[in-house]
């Protein structure tokens, strides 16, 4: 496999710290979800950007393979649960819309998006991960 990208990002202080890359190009106070703390996010926030992000990249390198000039959006929801022992996991639910095509032809055009998606195939059987059309 040949590596194409890399980057670092650096976190003091846990969900009660703050994250940044070392030419601060990239830098957040991240808090625990549901706490107020002015200008914060939290790890599940960040997750949902990245995850959403990376997979409409996905969609749009499926749709331009596919021939389909089409706008898409790409909604993830990410849920933070606790589990039986005490630890906890994540589950995504990644909304997505693609313009001027049927709900069929979407379904199988996100189904190849999660194929190709680095972040589907980091989370796959891992994490729960629920596709919908909207």
């Amino acid at each position: 496999m040949k590596k194409i990208y890399e980057t670092a990002i650096t976190n003091v202080g846990g969900r009660e710290g703050e994250v940044h890359s070392a030419d601060n190009s990239f830098s957040y106070a991240v808090t625990s979800p549901g706490r107020k703390k002015a200008n914060a996010t939290n790890p599940e926030q960040l997750f949902a950007a990245a995850y959403s992000a990376c997979f409409n990249s996905a969609l749009e390198l499926v749709l331009e393979k596919e021939g389909i000039d089409a706008k898409s959006t790409v909604t993830a929801r990410v849920s933070l649960y606790q589990d039986d022992e005490g630890g906890f996991n994540v589950g995504v639910q990644l909304e997505t819309h693609i313009d001027g095509v049927s709900e069929e032809q979407a379904h199988d055009l996100v189904e190849k998006a999660h194929q190709v998606c680095p972040y589907s195939k980091a989370t796959r059987n891992n994490i729960e991960v629920e596709l919908t059309i909207v």
